[in-house]
């Protein structure tokens, strides 16, 4: 039986991100692709999917370098993730389901998902790939979802499949049935949104989980539907919902850290007065910010906007709180 997209890209960027040096193709495809028998039909469907596999990573911010996977022979090619480049994907998995694979690594807390990974390096493992552990911190757990609709949308989001659920606005005394396409979830200011198609007004649409307030159900087949080339659902997200206003923020980012902050900086100068470290300015909602600086620890420090600088310290002083 295939196993989902979603766990079989999970058991890909885990595979390429934690083995110690390059994978030839024969290693993914028995790790990965076991349902694609050896054979001209198969051989074909194996190198289908993988292509897209990897294309699905790459938009989540997932540098996959080629090189020699053979001491020997240098023809023999293979692949690996390195973590020098990885960050916490911004999801942007996020259209790929990628959408659904850069939210794997921000909502490991989930018991369902944890659980899903678990599977994955026990499969890794069991076909003789060497995992480094340590390789796997940069996708650290720090956020979970609470909202029951998380799951079935993700779901759905993986299989394409088309969901209806009723949803009720603030301004609404009387929830409202949609039909709806998900291309993939975004998260901000503590709260997830699912963005995609609107069946019914025939336009893109956000909505919030939260206000979600019935069953997600998931209609139709599998692949009922495509997300449009170059999607970006973090942007969508922003540009169709009032929730995500954006600041810029000028941040000190010690040097060699803060990889997903520099790749899409603004601008990076190193800091005259202050040795190992860079000037580093970026866009985006305060909480969204907030989350990602946190990820970084003494790395990285706010030096404005004060709104930005404030929301840091006060989860900060939460965790501290919290621990004695």
């Amino acid at each position: 039986m295939a196993q989902p997209r979603a766990e079989r890209l999970m058991n890909l960027h885990i595979l390429l991100l934690g083995a110690k040096r390059f994978v030839g193709k024969d290693v993914i495809r028995a790790a990965c692709y076991p349902e694609h028998a050896h054979g001209p039909a198969g051989d074909e469907a194996f190198e289908r999917a993988f292509e897209r596999d990897k294309d699905a990573l790459r938009q989540i911010g997932a540098v996959i370098e080629v090189g020699s996977a053979d001491a020997f022979f240098d023809d023999e090619i293979g692949y690996r993730i390195p973590t020098e480049q990885t960050s916490l994907p911004e999801i942007r998995f996020e259209s790929d389901e990628a959408a659904v694979l850069g939210l794997a690594a921000q909502v490991w807390q989930q018991a369902t998902l944890a659980k899903a990974t678990g599977r994955a390096l026990a499969k890794l493992k069991g076909q003789g790939v060497e995992i480094d552990p340590s390789r796997l911190e940069v996708v650290a757990p720090s956020i979970s979802a609470d909202e029951p609709a998380f799951e079935p949308l993700w779901d759905a989001i993986g299989k394409r499949r088309q969901v209806a659920f009723p949803y009720q606005r603030a301004d609404e005394t009387e929830p409202t049935n949609r039909r709806f396409q998900p291309w993939g979830l975004a998260r901000s200011s503590g709260r997830w949104y699912v963005v995609g198609h609107d069946v019914d007004r025939g336009a893109e649409r956000v909505f919030r989980l939260s206000r979600i307030v019935g069953p997600v159900r998931a209609t139709g087949k599998s692949g009922a539907y495509t997300v449009p080339p170059g999607t970006d659902v973090r942007a969508m997200a922003r540009r169709l919902s009032r929730t995500f206003p954006t600041v810029r923020a000028d941040l000190r980012v010690r040097q060699g850290t803060g990889v997903g902050l520099r790749r899409r900086a603004e601008a990076v100068a190193a800091l005259a007065d202050r040795p190992g470290w860079d000037a580093v300015t970026v866009e985006g909602p305060v909480h969204e910010l907030a989350d990602e600086v946190l990820t970084y620890g003494a790395d990285v420090v706010v030096d404005a906007p004060e709104a930005l600088r404030d929301e840091v310290v006060s989860r900060l002083r939460s965790i501290v709180e919290g621990a004695r």
